[in-house]
């Protein structure tokens, strides 16, 4: 795993232990999703040298958790239907590989 739990409470501002299962499930779904939609067979395809991801992709990855976390069913009801900018798609669009077909 290339997020920890610790990394992910820290970003989400959690100090409870209740949500530690659900968040560390949510981890691994947000890094199969990052490494779909960047097409690759594995993430390790974009590791540097030193084993690490790059920062953008971390981050979407993070975003994704809380994305996940905060919104855990398909629509929110408010007042006024509010679109987050698309940071998401903006972060991983830095690393997607349009070669391969994973």
């Amino acid at each position: 795993m290339y997020l920890d739990l610790q990394q992910v409470k820290q970003h989400l501002i959690i100090d409870h232990n209740e949500d530690d299962q659900y968040l560390a499930d949510l981890i691994t779904v947000s890094e199969d999703a990052v490494r779909r939609d960047l097409n690759l067979y594995s993430l390790k395809e974009i590791e540097d040298c030193s084993g690490m991801l790059p920062a953008s992709v971390i981050q979407a990855m993070l975003l994704l958790v809380g994305t996940l976390y905060a919104n855990r069913e398909t629509v929110t009801y408010g007042n006024v239907p509010h679109i987050v900018p698309h940071t998401y798609e903006y972060l991983i669009a830095l690393a997607r590989n349009y070669t391969n077909k994973a």
